[in-house]
């Protein structure tokens, strides 16, 4: 059985360094990570506890400022690019990591493509997206806010 090719796709703004270990062993059971990009604004020093994570594990930094407070600038980016991906035709899955519910349309926009699609996200946290396995990781600190 050929492994499938998969998307990490992860906010920043919503889940800890501590455990991308966890997400990527996670996400081998599925396929390999073809893809492994993270979303923030990584001029705010609240996200620099990133910086030995994406460098040990060849994870792609997105910029994304926070042009105002408040706004989903970093999930609107996930969203696009994630549609991007999708489209491209040359992933077999995806795993959508945050800790927030603004994914809830990402699977029934992705629909059939994808054969494999996943919402992970801190445990206690408001439900990802309807119908995605969700991968529950503790949480026993803080989010890097």
């Amino acid at each position: 059985m050929e492994d499938l090719k998969l998307a990490i796709l992860i906010d920043a703004d919503n889940i800890s360094p501590k455990y991308v270990k966890v997400i990527l062993d996670e996400a081998a059971n599925f396929g390999v990570a073809a893809c492994k990009r993270i979303y923030g604004d990584w001029s705010d020093v609240r996200l620099k506890s990133w910086k030995d994570a994406l460098l040990n594990n060849s994870i792609i930094p997105i910029q994304q400022y926070s042009y105002t407070t408040g706004k989903n600038a970093t999930d609107s980016a996930m969203i696009i690019d994630a549609m991007d991906l999708l489209y491209s035709g040359n992933l077999d899955g995806f795993c959508i990591v945050s800790s927030d519910s603004d994914f809830t349309g990402w699977r029934p926009a992705c629909g059939r493509p994808a054969s494999l699609s996943s919402a992970w996200g801190e445990q206690g946290a408001r439900p990802l997206c309807q119908g995605l396995r969700p991968v529950q990781v503790p949480r026993s600190d803080p989010r890097p806010r």
